[in-house]
């Protein structure tokens, strides 16, 4: 899905309902009390804007303030009904025909079909430089080429039919594409406020939007707080007042806070309480569509040799990592895809020390002689650190390879990878959808916004392009396979390390609509108080 921190927000609602008495000298009823909750998003957001946004922090935001054509079933995932009220696909699979509502922005003005055209392209313009722009590019016929600059907007297979009438075509068949539309890389924005006000437009002052909260207040590195948004088609259904989402990188302080009350939801804790914590009640553990690995930077020597990756990744014990250093029940990752019913884990490779040594030495570095000076990136996190000084000590021992290890708060952290000004980074990936695509196209295809190492294999792309053509089914799955394969098994494009389990810590006897599900997505407008 996107770019994985490993902590997130708070979210706070409040709202004030006042009810009088008839008389006017009638006692004042009692004041209902507003309904807050309050999240930890773990960081601050790198935008509000979802052409600007790459990670889950963001994409907690944007849930609450926007709304595509479709959104999240909370418990299975299924797409359901946003701004579209309906949809029917062609006979070929190819045309989508969405029917949207009468809805409006949180200003009252409306939104049309010709809103959701213009904000695709938006998207999707070479000037925007959205890192998401290849989503929307994989599957919408002559996005691509319009995001490369090679064509116009017009070549893009969008149109307005009627005012409230959207229309698509795909370049072949994508059984996840439905499912894809809940992502940023489809939002529908405020064209109207972004030609106001530029790139001050998701200011306070400034932004509206089409979802169930609206931004009140946003203090940097202090919170976030949005209220229910009344214009909100659905603002019947949003049973919390206020939001509010804190950037606390610190777990010690967040975990207090819950522990407190100043906190209903929590989604890391520091090791040392970890034991204890696993026993708390309100703890709530899950597999997820998530794989935590290391990337290289392969522009740059001598991480382009894949020799060199491959002696480092088969010189890690991914067991004694998730038994000793993790403790979170997490499962070693031998390939880059978490399993799913259809798509076995590919086990491409096998740790073995001594192999490592080998290919060490033949790509010209004998018992680390020579190796160069070499850093590991990660974004500020107690849990990443540990990681990265197991790998450090792994290095050392098995390869006698000395390398530092560097942390960066999250929006410098990101930039830097995006422009591969790293060695060898930490990196975390959430399945924007249920398909192994998420992570073999996103990640790692040549062009792919997200190769933040700069992978390339034209054998791979082309496997990845015959899957693009082929329906739902295990000879697509057989194609992905051998794809993934590639990547890791032959070439070690990333160091897999584990497929994650979720924790979160939230009490659900007090707050309904909250469920566990692979891609570990809360859409907070299902969230209520019981």
């Amino acid at each position: 899905m996107k770019k994985f921190l490993f902590a997130f927000l708070i979210v706070a609602v409040a709202f004030s309902a006042f009810a009088n008495g008839g008389k006017e000298n009638a006692a004042p009823a009692a004041a209902s009390e507003p309904v807050v909750f309050n999240y930890n998003n773990g960081t601050e957001p790198q935008s509000l804007d979802p052409a600007e946004i790459q990670g889950v922090p963001e994409h907690n935001v944007y849930m609450s303030l926007f709304e595509g054509l479709v959104t999240y079933n909370p418990e299975t995932l299924a797409a359901e009904p946003g701004l579209a009220k309906s949809w029917e696909v062609s006979d070929d699979g190819l045309t989508w025909t969405f029917h949207l509502r009468k809805a409006n922005w949180s200003d009252g003005t409306p939104i049309t079909a010709q809103t959701v055209v213009d904000s695709w392209l938006r998207f999707l313009s070479p000037e925007t430089a959205a890192v998401y722009a290849y989503l929307p590019g994989m599957i919408i016929d002559g996005a691509a080429d319009y995001n490369a600059g090679k064509t116009g907007p017009e070549s893009v297979a969008i149109k307005a039919v009627d005012d409230y009438t959207f229309q698509f075509k795909l370049n072949g068949p994508a059984p996840y594409a439905l499912g894809m539309l809940s992502h940023y890389a489809f939002a529908v924005v405020p064209l109207h406020v972004i030609e106001k006000f530029g790139s001050k437009w998701t200011r306070p002052e400034n932004i509206v939007t089409n979802g169930p909260y609206k931004l009140v207040e946003w203090q940097p590195h202090d919170k976030i707080v949005m209220e229910k948004n009344p214009s909100y088609w659905d603002a019947a259904s949003v049973k919390l007042d206020k939001l509010v989402f804190y950037p606390i990188e610190d777990e010690n302080t967040a975990l207090n806070m819950y522990k407190q009350g100043d906190l209903d939801w929590i989604e890391t804790v520091p090791d040392a309480q970890l034991d204890s914590m696993k026993l708390d009640p309100t703890y709530h553990v899950n597999a997820a569509f998530i794989t935590y690995y290391y990337e290289f930077n392969t522009t740059k020597a001598p991480f382009d040799n894949a020799d060199v990756r491959k002696a480092l990744s088969m010189s890690i014990n991914r067991q004694e990592l998730v038994d000793k250093v993790t403790r979170g029940g997490q499962f070693p990752a031998f390939g880059l895809t978490p399993p799913l019913a259809n798509y076995p884990a590919v086990v491409a490779f096998k740790e073995d020390a001594a192999k490592a040594k080998e290919l060490l030495a033949k790509a010209g570095y004998p018992n680390g002689q020579g190796f160069p000076k070499t850093t590991i990136l990660y974004n500020t996190s107690e849990g990443h650190k540990k990681i990265a000084e197991y790998v450090q000590q792994k290095w050392k021992e098995v390869l006698n390879i000395d390398v530092t290890i560097e942390n960066q708060e999250w929006a410098t952290y990101l930039d830097n990878r995006q422009h591969q000004n790293f060695d060898v980074a930490r990196a975390g990936w959430q399945g924007d959808y249920v398909d192994p695509n998420t992570f073999l196209t996103d990640l790692l295809y040549s062009t792919a916004g997200n190769n933040d190492g700069r992978y390339s294999n034209p054998e791979y792309d082309k496997l990845l392009d015959k899957a693009a053509t082929m329906p739902d089914g295990k000879a697509r799955m057989d194609v992905l396979r051998q794809a993934e394969e590639i990547a890791i098994g032959q070439d070690m494009a990333v160091i897999p390390f584990y497929y994650y389990t979720r924790s979160n810590w939230i009490d659900t006897n007090k707050w309904g609509g909250w469920y566990t599900n692979i891609l570990d997505v809360h859409p907070f407008k299902n969230i209520y108080k019981k």
